[in-house]
């Protein structure tokens, strides 16, 4: 990034310039009895607050930190990590080694030097600073992390910028508070509405509970076409041989399709009609993380011509008794997912389920005015899902924004109008 087009007011230091000290190493065991806050990496990956531990659990050397820094992950620098430690003081704080701490001086505002870390002037320079021979191993080499430079404005300006990127970023969480409310919604819905339906009418025992008396239960292969997909990496032999889209595993959210990137894969033109989508498939996984087993939702024909991967599904449902809307939810529902939960294959940490078991589905199937009916309840809470998930992304995009030109002075904060200083009038400047 240019330096030279700072502003005047505006100096240049190395990180370490700014790095007051303050810590120090120390191996946890020669205070068994004593307990720290642990800011580890899984506690951050994890989101959770840092736990509170007694020395002789931790082993290994630590770095024992003030109560007031920032941390930056040095371990496998590709999957970013900044930590703004603000602890209540109640016990020290000891930190992994895989962290890079850096105490703020006097003239290095915290939460100033917290976005700094997210912006361009650090952190596509730290992943450049690697050592170690995979990703996996590679590290964010310390001495030239401490050497990358950084804008510092006025101390006044610097508290000035991260106060308003934090009510900015406070907004991005918001969104997806709402988007956490909305699907708690939906999970409660769905396990009311596939076990006791509308709540119009008496309930009769089966072989998988009770259910409303005007339901049938039926295996998803009496009313569904089940279709497998093709195979990456098979011989194709002297075929005629075309490249077609695919939808990958990765194009498959619970609830939802994500098709930003869309790749394609070789296959016989005479297997083209085989393996395509037609518009109305439910598309589901075959496995993955326990908790992501069977998920997916319906293929709307997004992309013409369109087939879909081995590891995916397509059910093909016959609408005269089952909408791809209604088992789309079913499947995602609690029963649903207990149901594909009961019959994978496990491993460790893998689930996955084959063809047979998924065609034995037993697919609760109410008359079709009362599925139209769930769907619509359910449709309507996935629209404001939608709604928080489509401004969260504008808002991030913004805030990444606002974060450069803030950093650049390109923005000046001062320069803003603060009576008009609302989220909207900073996004509008931002663009």
């Amino acid at each position: 990034m240019m330096v030279d087009a700072l502003p005047p007011d505006w100096e240049v230091k190395k990180i370490r310039e700014l790095h007051a000290g303050g810590v120090t190493n120390l191996t946890p065991t020669e205070y068994s009895n004593e307990h720290f806050e642990y800011y580890s990496i899984p506690a951050y990956q994890e989101g959770i607050l840092p736990p509170i531990v007694r020395g002789k659990e931790i082993l290994s050397q630590k770095l024992l930190i003030p109560s007031r820094c920032l941390l930056f992950g040095k371990l496998n620098p590709r999957v970013e990590k900044v930590w703004n430690v603000e602890s209540s003081g109640r016990v020290r704080c000891l930190a992994s080694t895989e962290w890079l701490p850096i105490v703020p001086a006097d003239e290095f505002d915290q939460h100033f030097g917290y976005y700094l870390l997210w912006s361009n002037w650090v952190l596509p320079v730290a992943q450049g600073l690697v050592s170690g021979s995979t990703p996996s191993r590679q590290r964010v080499e310390p001495t030239s992390f401490y050497d990358i430079e950084v804008p510092l404005p006025p101390i006044d300006e610097q508290r000035e910028i991260g106060a308003l990127l934090k009510r900015f970023q406070a907004a991005v969480s918001a969104q997806d508070d709402v988007v956490k409310a909305a699907q708690n919604l939906k999970r409660a819905a769905m396990r009311e509405l596939f076990t006791r339906g509308l709540g119009s009418e008496a309930q009769k025992e089966t072989e998988i509970g009770l259910v409303p008396e005007s339901w049938d239960i039926a295996a998803l292969d009496d009313c569904s076409f089940v279709q497998t997909g093709a195979a990456k990496g098979r011989s194709l032999g002297d075929a005629e041989i075309v490249e077609m889209p695919y939808l990958r595993v990765a194009n498959v959210q619970d609830g939802r399709l994500d098709l930003t990137e869309m790749k394609t894969i070789p296959i016989r033109r005479g297997e083209v009609e085989r393996y395509r989508l037609h518009d109305g498939d439910v598309v589901l996984t075959e496995g993955g993380d326990f908790d992501k087993l069977g998920r997916g939702f319906i293929w709307r024909g997004q992309v013409d011509q369109c087939v879909h991967q081995n590891h995916i599904f397509a059910v093909r449902t016959d609408r005269g008794r089952l909408l791809p809307e209604f088992f789309a939810y079913q499947a995602q529902s609690p029963y649903g997912k207990a149901y594909f939960l009961k019959v994978a294959h496990k491993t460790t940490n893998l689930a996955c389920i084959n063809s047979t078991k998924l065609k034995a589905f037993p697919v609760l199937l109410p008359p079709l005015g009362d599925q139209r009916e769930v769907v619509g309840i359910l449709d309507a809470i996935d629209q404001t899902i939608n709604l928080h998930r489509t401004k969260r992304a504008v808002l991030d995009d913004l805030f990444k924004a606002l974060l450069h030109k803030l950093m650049t002075g390109e923005i000046r904060v001062g320069d803003l109008d603060p009576s008009a200083l609302t989220l909207t009038r900073v996004a509008e400047a931002a663009q």
